[in-house]
């Protein structure tokens, strides 16, 4: 029973911070979404961490073998396989699952469902992250190790994920709505959310005294403008720009 309910807190508070920006994102959309896709993509979001997790740990050990400078490798590290890789399986969603979708109808759901499936990842990421050993914490110790870590990836790397997936959603949108430059559009989208989400963690894990705090809020300030700007300007779009 020890072991159960803990397995519950995990799963619980896990998923909580990604519920909590669905919620908020599912509110800007004019309108909604049928609630069985956003479960489906949600599902898959989450689905994905696995695999995406298994393709990093052997990248991470190629890697090791590779000859190169301990800076350069954590670079790599940081800004290819963990960011680019987490934001290309978040895309590969969107592209098998959404893309060609009846539902798919205006450039805002683009965005949304990108949303979608990166909190559906950030989920289950969330429940690995708050495991520890089963046995050895107190109730007490276990709560207050929980709620912090879940109040701090909600206002980090939960949102990052949003923020950072919604970069790449808002382009693949306005990809379609600028034909000529699709694939630019796309490439800069994706390019910028890889190189925000690197920074990110790297200055999280690498960084010490000041940078390490001032530079993922101001990744966060910076995305959360780009974004919220991005929502506003597909809704513009919404009559002259049509998915098909």
């Amino acid at each position: 029973m020890v072991f159960d309910y803990k397995i519950i807190v995990y799963i619980i508070f896990g998923i909580l911070p990604s519920l909590t920006w669905l919620s908020y994102y599912l509110k800007k959309d004019i309108h909604p979404e049928p609630k069985r896709m956003v479960l489906k993509i949600f599902l898959w979001g989450a689905l994905i961490t696995l695999p995406v997790f298994f393709i990093q740990v052997g990248l991470t050990y190629l890697l090791g073998l590779a000859n190169v400078s301990p800076f350069l490798t954590r670079i790599i590290y940081w800004f290819l396989i963990i960011a680019l890789s987490e934001e290309a399986f978040k895309y590969l969603v969107i592209r098998m699952k959404v893309l060609g979708s009846p539902e798919l109808d205006e450039p805002l759901d683009i965005m949304l469902y990108m949303v979608i499936a990166a909190l559906g990842f950030a989920a289950l990421e969330n429940i690995l992250y708050l495991f520890s050993p089963i046995s050895q914490m107190s109730f007490n110790d276990l709560m207050y190790r929980t709620l912090t870590i879940t109040f701090v990836r909600f206002i980090g790397a939960t949102f990052l994920h949003t923020l950072c997936s919604a970069v790449i959603g808002y382009a693949l949108a306005i990809s379609f709505c600028e034909v000529k430059q699709r694939y630019l559009s796309f490439s800069a989208g994706v390019i910028l959310a890889t190189l925000l989400h690197g920074l990110y963690d790297f200055s999280i894990m690498q960084l010490e005294g000041y940078a390490r705090i001032a530079i993922p809020i101001s990744v966060i300030i910076i995305l959360a403008f780009l974004i919220f700007s991005g929502f506003e300007r597909l809704k513009q779009l919404k009559s002259v720009c049509k998915i098909k």
